[in-house]
């Protein structure tokens, strides 16, 4: 008995126009990708020469004398490197002189929210400094 050998099935235009579209599609994702990446500012430096980031105050304090977090020179220097950036700093007074319900008061009470968990000694005087 012969095997009778099977021609192979010619790819339709529609089905050959679906892939080539797919493969172009592929590299244009990967392209913005690429320039994404490279467009996208990044976080002011730690180096603590340059100013950006408060010194933790490890004897304590609260408010501003807490240390931690970013200052004010290192958000304009994030929103300048990040256009369209709404970073802003803390909020360090007290719950005392804030307005109940007012955006400040809110922006702190989420923020106490998020940080519940931070044990360390930064994420601690964060928290000092945003009076949590």
């Amino acid at each position: 008995m012969a095997v009778a050998k099977k021609k192979p099935k010619k790819k339709s235009a529609a089905r050959v126009a679906r892939k080539e579209f797919r493969v172009e599609r592929r590299a244009n994702r990967k392209s913005e990708k690429a320039t994404k990446k490279a467009s996208k500012g990044k976080a002011p430096s730690r180096k603590k020469s340059e100013g950006n980031y408060a010194k933790v105050n490890k004897k304590g304090g609260t408010g501003a004398k807490a240390g931690g977090g970013m200052t004010s020179k290192g958000v304009a220097k994030y929103r300048k490197d990040n256009p369209g950036s709404k970073l802003k700093t803390a909020v360090t007074k007290p719950p005392s002189q804030l307005k109940a319900g007012s955006k400040d008061a809110k922006r702190r009470k989420s923020f106490c929210a998020r940080s519940k968990s931070w044990k360390s000694e930064r994420g601690l005087a964060a928290r000092r400094k945003w009076n949590c």
